[in-house]
This record gives C-alpha cells, sequence and structure tokens, in this order.
C-alpha cells in the first residue's frame, strides 16, 4: 500500500480562510508513527465514514451576549437635585416617569426628535408634531390634527388637560424639564447618578435601551465580510431553547477588541480579550417578546454562510496531505485502501466539500480513530 498521505489531525494545522468566496487550505503532514494506531493489523484504517451527498453550509458559530436594543443616555434637562429615578430594570412606557429634579417628573413621549427647546403657542416644526400625536395617544388631544406641526391654541389647551392630569401647574407649555422624547418604550439600564446628587445640565442621570430583546456579537475583520444585514441567524439561549433572527447591523468601524463588552458596557460579545481588531455585529430576534433570560447572558449565534445543494462531503478529519500537494482521501473497498485525490470545496459542521471522479455517495473512507 502506497502511504503518501498523512491524516491532517490533532496538533496539525488546518487553516481555513475565507477568500473571495473560496478556500485556502494548509496542512503541516504527521509523522507516519503518530498515524500508526489508527491502522489495524492488516494496515487498513480502524474507522471508516462514508461519503454522504446532500446539502452543506458553510455556517459559523460565534460567542455573543442578550441584551436589549438601542442603549442611550439620558441627561439632565438642567440643574437640580435628583429625587427620584426609576429603578435598573424598570420598563418605562408612554407617559410614563423617567426620573424626577426637585420634584418635578420627566415623563416619557415617543418621537425620534429630541426635545431640544420649550414648546408654546405658535412653534413649528417636528417635535411640536410629535408632541400632538403623544397627546392624541393619550387621549388629551380631542380635536387635534396630529399631522399638522403648528403649536395651537388647541395643542395649549391640550396640554393644559395634561398637566393637570398630573396635578402639575396648568401653563400650556412644555419643556426639556417636562419631557424627553425616544423611539418607543424604554428599559432602563441603570442610574449614572444617585438620588441627591446635583447632575447638572447635560450629565447623565439614566442609561436607556429599548425593551425589545436583541443579540450583540463580534467578528474578527477578516470575517466581517461573510455577514450581510439581513442574513437569517438561530440563536442558542440561555436554557438550551434557540430563536431564529436576522443581522441587523455591521459595525463599520473595527477596535481592538477588550473582552467582549460594546461601547458603554452593552457587552459586544465573543470577546475573548485577544486584542484582534473586532467589528460588533447586531441581531434583531424574530419573535422578541418571547425570549427571556437574564441581561448579557451568553448565547451562541449560529451564522448560515454559504449552502450548497446536494454536494458529496467527508468529515474533515478524513482529508490527507498528500506528498506530492494537495489533499486527498483514503477510499477503503474490498479489503484494500487506495488514496484519491479531491478538490475541495466549502467547510461547514465538521465536514468538507470533496469533488473527484471516483468518488461517489455511500464510498466509505478512512478517518482517524482520535
Amino acid at each position: 500500500m502506497n502511504r503518501r498521505g498523512k491524516w491532517l489531525l490533532g496538533s496539525l494545522a488546518v487553516v481555513l480562510a475565507a477568500t473571495g468566496g473560496g478556500y485556502a487550505v494548509t496542512a503541516q503532514p504527521r509523522d507516519d508513527r503518530a498515524a500508526q494506531p489508527d491502522r489495524r493489523a492488516d494496515g487498513l484504517p480502524r474507522r471508516t465514514e462514508p461519503v454522504r451527498r446532500g446539502d452543506l453550509s458553510s455556517g459559523l458559530t460565534v460567542e455573543g451576549t442578550l441584551g436589549y436594543a438601542q442603549e442611550r443616555r439620558l441627561n439632565a434637562p438642567g440643574p437640580g437635585v435628583l429625587t427620584w429615578a426609576a429603578a435598573a430594570g424598570t420598563a418605562v412606557e408612554r407617559d410614563g416617569r423617567l426620573y424626577e429634579i426637585a420634584g418635578r417628573p420627566v415623563r416619557l413621549m415617543y418621537g425620534t426628535t429630541p426635545m431640544y427647546r420649550q414648546l408654546k403657542t405658535g412653534d413649528k416644526g417636528e417635535d411640536v408634531q410629535q408632541l400632538k400625536r403623544n397627546l392624541v395617544a393619550l387621549g388629551y388631544g380631542t380635536g387635534l390634527d396630529p399631522a399638522d406641526a403648528t403649536f395651537t391654541a388647541g395643542t395649549a389647551t391640550a396640554v393644559k388637560r395634561w398637566q393637570k392630569a398630573h396635578k402639575a401647574p396648568e401653563t400650556g407649555e412644555v419643556g426639556r424639564e417636562d419631557l424627553a422624547f425616544a423611539s418607543g418604550p424604554q428599559r432602563v439600564q441603570r442610574s449614572d447618578a444617585q438620588v441627591g446628587d446635583e447632575p447638572g445640565p447635560g450629565k447623565p442621570v439614566l442609561t436607556l435601551t429599548g425593551t425589545e430583546r436583541m443579540v450583540r456579537f463580534q467578528l474578527d475583520t477578516a470575517k466581517a465580510g461573510t455577514v450581510k444585514t439581513g442574513d437569517p441567524v438561530t440563536v442558542t439561549l440561555p436554557g438550551g431553547g434557540t430563536a431564529t433572527g436576522k443581522i441587523d447591523s455591521v459595525g463599520g468601524t473595527a477596535a481592538p477588541d477588550g473582552g467582549g463588552n460594546g461601547p458603554g458596557g452593552s457587552g459586544g460579545g465573543g470577546g475573548g480579550g485577544n486584542g484582534k481588531p473586532k467589528v460588533q455585529v447586531g441581531v434583531t430576534l424574530d419573535d422578541a417578546g418571547r425570549v427571556k433570560g437574564p441581561d448579557q447572558s451568553p448565547v451562541s449565534v449560529r451564522l448560515a454562510g454559504e449552502t450548497r445543494k446536494g454536494v458529496l462531503s467527508v468529515p474533515v478529519n478524513a482529508l490527507l496531505a498528500l506528498a506530492g500537494g494537495g489533499f486527498g482521501v483514503q477510499v477503503v473497498e474490498d479489503g484494500r485502501v487506495r488514496e484519491i485525490p479531491v478538490e475541495l470545496g466549502i467547510f461547514g459542521q465538521g465536514r468538507v466539500e470533496v469533488k473527484a471522479d471516483a468518488l461517489k455517495e455511500g464510498v466509505r473512507v478512512g478517518v482517524p480513530s482520535t
């Protein structure tokens, strides 16, 4: 038997690098003596596996963290002592209290334009329009046109109704000390000031997130090109359940990995502290409302990658590094072994796509026993 090939096993260097849709594989052959335990007395491999035909995915599994979406800091609108703040983990909905300065509540309203000025009769703009939408949604804006961006006398009347309901002075005007806008319900991630502190204008009081669960992980910059927005993923959750989702964002700026935490402690996931440049990737979950687990719980994310239909594949460790270069497999038939050079395709799930005229489904190939 001509044993030109050596199995790629254990300490052997098998390097798979995505390069423009293909793969580069390098290997260092193992010493003959190390391969002997995998042979029977008659020289045949102790273990064989069949060549399979089927779909093969080059998907990748990475570690990430389960968190919440859209982290942001909420700053104090002006001077004063912090007298109350919503506790960490609290979910706040429209018109709910976020915190109080000198006993005056700052309440949450929904909108994308920040509260940057005092709103009064005659003002115009998107901030006025979103205020009116909130007053209508809360039942105080009867007769208001939510599409109109002008602060009318009717708007002032609606504001007074809202103020009366909260036992506040009925001025008909609102300012930054009254409202904070966010895109939807908010969850308090943490307090950035303690009751009794004087945060001061522009100083953070709370760190907020959205209430929907999402997953974040990090990828080496070399692998970042293998994922794109909209790609499907499967997430293994704390406790063993799974959830499906899609890539929502792929960070455009690489940063050295510092152990898996994103800005503000959001938890990028998949860190490891190896100092290599990383790209942050965000995943939205298809049914986020059903996903449970503590904030920053570790999860595994399976990236779909490329899928080939109906290809032949063998276990990766069945590959041989041939003495003349290239790779092959040992076909075991009728008590004999022969080496067949193969062309490699994609790698996935511990298998590799192989192409050779002499190879067909069901043929058994030698694999190492360890």
